[in-house]
């Protein structure tokens, strides 16, 4: 498994509420996408930086997704450029499902 940080700044600080809305209208696109298992938007405390911490089944299925149509819509929609941090998963506790997930 691996994990991607997806990070880029924003052009102005938003607000909590402000992020919701904005990552609720385009949580729908990753939905059922192949090779996802989670994805966790964020907010930093200051509401300077946004982004998503995704965990993929592969590097393969991640890159699938971060292509440079991707990268653009990024730019588009927040003003900037993201950056990607790719970590190796070997081993996920998952509370929610009681389950200790590892990778094979």
């Amino acid at each position: 498994m691996i994990t991607t940080i997806v990070e880029f700044k924003l052009p102005q600080p938003i607000t909590i509420a402000q992020a919701k809305e904005i990552f609720l209208g385009t949580a729908p696109k990753y939905q059922g996408k192949d090779g996802l298992f989670r994805k966790y938007y964020f907010l930093s405390e200051d509401g300077s930086r946004a982004g998503g911490i995704y965990l993929w089944r592969s590097r393969e299925h991640a890159e699938q997704v971060y292509t440079e149509e991707w990268q653009a819509f990024v730019r588009q929609k927040y003003g900037s450029e993201p950056s990607l941090t790719y970590l190796e998963t070997p081993v996920v506790v998952d509370n929610v499902v009681d389950a200790i997930i590892a990778d094979t």
